[in-house]
């Protein structure tokens, strides 16, 4: 007879939704473990570098430059970074990222050590930290799905923020302490060292993967392929757009931190990094109750409650000036700002198929790093001009009304991720190409009865998105006025590489839509597909054997599989 199971703890406790699930797998659990300490270490150089400009410099402006220098370059540098990842071996991409942080981390120690750093060479180096970084993070993130199974990737997203919160919980003090002790230096030091054990659990990792039988793109078409991705994704553009927003407006916090433990709760270092701890204390009890919230409220619901919750925790914040209030307000602050950056990076986890996922979490970093980046500088002019009460109040304000954007933004949907399709097998031609030839011209036929033809294209038009998220260009419908039950989709992809990716791309939920298209085609023909060589010079510059110009192929309507073009 067949025990029930499902009242066993031990076995509760690692349901797949479970937020300890993804602790169950080795590789994740040693590379989130080495993680928890480099988050660490590079918390406590952030109270390092930001109390060292507070005793350079006098300037709000130059304090919250802190911020932005090491957020600044995910801005900047994300989007190739992401490329990379999906091109490379993304153990090989993280640890050259963090050699390039750690000599960042090493420089800066040995040179404040050395009394030579001035505010400026102060934020050169936290830029070149940052931008390890931010070459770093793309190859972790998307790495992710591969250390564990698709039914605990939520959890697995949930754990990496709560790494980097329980981090922000103990490191913003215990970095304080490190400065009050013994100085910045030490501070910068201890991140230097907290480096080598992600560093050594990266190395050790032997991660397998299966080869492509195409060649890699290069750098410059990757990078314009994930635009391209994104620009014809509308969920990941809508969860973009939400998560620039909320970077910029709630970046104050984060920023002008520094300012508030010495001007409004006239503290020191240690003040500081107290006021840190309890943000990333609220941050963590975000994260583990981000699956609970999933079950309870739409992403819209949860994004709006965020948001609220954040700009009352900011104004409060702007109106304490006791210690313990201003940290009961940071608590809430970063429970909310948790939980709203972990919906954002779940929506787009989910959202992009594996070829384009470290782009596409490369774009998120840009859009939270930037928003951040680019609101800690404002946030830092609008101090220095009015104070830092009201920087805050301002900042509160806009949080309060940042939900009236989903009304036109509304968050989309997410369920679970969308698995990569089976691989086709390459068409037949029977001229001869490289991998360069093309333009590609592909047309595929369509006979569709005339009370069908609104519902037909109205398919059409998500089928077009399809294509040209997937490195698809030039896309058309056009219908036969002499014949109007004849349909003919039209598009281009510039090489025949290219055209072998694009009919590869498409995820199962993309497969299952162009069926639904061919679905409706009727008659006792198949729909036609003609792949054609756009500028066939190179072709007939020798004699062929067969000098057609055009590779024509009749594709059965069986399934999704078969209705790939």
């Amino acid at each position: 007879m067949e025990r029930d199971m499902t009242n066993r703890p031990e076995l509760a406790t690692f349901a797949p939704d479970s937020i300890t699930a993804p602790l169950r797998h080795p590789v994740f659990r040693r590379i989130w473990l080495a993680s928890l300490l480099s988050n660490l270490g590079l918390l406590i150089q952030g109270v390092g570098a930001a109390w060292a400009m507070t005793q350079m410099t006098s300037s709000a402006d130059k304090v919250a430059l802190v911020q932005t220098a090491l957020m600044l370059p995910v801005m900047l540098i994300s989007m190739p970074a992401g490329a990379i990842a999906d091109m490379h071996d993304r153990r090989i991409v993280a640890l050259i990222s963090l050699s390039i942080s750690l000599s960042g981390a090493t420089a800066l120690a040995v040179l404040f050590w050395l009394g030579l750093v001035k505010p400026e060479i102060l934020l050169a180096l936290c830029f070149v930290v940052g931008s390890g970084m931010a070459l770093f993070g793309p190859a972790w993130q998307s790495s992710v799905s591969e250390q564990v199974p698709a039914e605990t990737l939520p959890s697995a997203v949930a754990l990496n923020g709560i790494s980097y919160n329980i981090a922000r919980s103990f490191g913003p003090a215990i970095g304080g302490i490190i400065v009050a002790s013994a100085g910045a230096v030490a501070a910068f030091a201890a991140n230097a060292v907290l480096y080598l054990p992600l560093f050594t659990v990266l190395f050790l990792w032997r991660r397998t993967t299966a080869p492509s039988r195409l060649p890699r793109e290069r750098l410059n078409r990757a990078i314009v392929s994930g635009v391209r991705y994104i620009a014809n994704s509308p969920s990941i553009r809508i969860v973009l757009a939400r998560t620039l927003v909320m970077g910029v407006i709630g970046g104050s916090v984060s920023a002008l931190m520094p300012l508030v433990a010495r001007d409004l709760l006239h503290g020191g270092a240690q003040t500081y990094g107290i006021m840190l701890g309890a943000f990333g204390v609220g941050a963590v009890i975000g994260a583990l109750n981000i699956a609970e919230l999933r079950k309870r409220m739409t992403s819209e619901a949860a994004v709006r409650a965020c948001a609220l919750s954040m700009g009352g925790a900011i104004v409060a914040v702007a109106l304490s000036r006791e210690p313990v209030l201003t940290a009961a307000a940071l608590v809430i602050a970063g429970a909310v700002w948790m939980l709203a950056v972990a919906l954002f990076n779940i929506g787009v986890q989910l959202s992009a198929p594996r070829w384009v996922a470290g782009r596409s979490l490369a774009a998120f970093q840009a859009s939270i790093s930037g928003g951040i980046a680019l609101g800690s500088w404002g946030w830092g002019r609008l101090t220095d001009a009015a104070g830092v009460e009201t920087a805050l109040l301002v900042s509160g304000a806009l949080m309060f009304v940042s939900p009236l954007l989903g009304l036109w933004l509304p968050m989309p949907r997410v369920g679970a991720r969308d698995e990569d399709a089976e691989v086709l097998a390459d068409p037949e031609v029977r001229l001869s190409l490289t991998g360069r030839s093309g333009p590609l011209v592909v047309e595929i036929e369509y006979r569709v009865a005339q009370e069908n033809a609104r519902a037909f294209h109205n398919v059409m038009q998500n089928v077009q998105l399809s294509r040209q998220r997937n490195g698809a260009y030039g896309w058309s419908i056009a219908r036969d006025i002499a014949d109007p039950e004849l349909w003919t989709e039209r598009y281009h992809c510039p090489t025949w590489l290219d055209y072998l990716r694009q009919r590869n791309r498409p995820t199962q939920s993309e497969r299952a839509l162009h069926q639904r298209a061919m679905d409706f085609h009727l008659g006792p023909d198949p729909v036609r597909v003609r792949r054609m060589l756009e500028r066939p010079f190179g072709s007939v510059r020798w004699k062929e054997d067969t000098p057609d110009r055009a590779t024509s192929e009749v594709l059965p309507v069986v399934n999704a599989a078969s209705g790939s073009t």
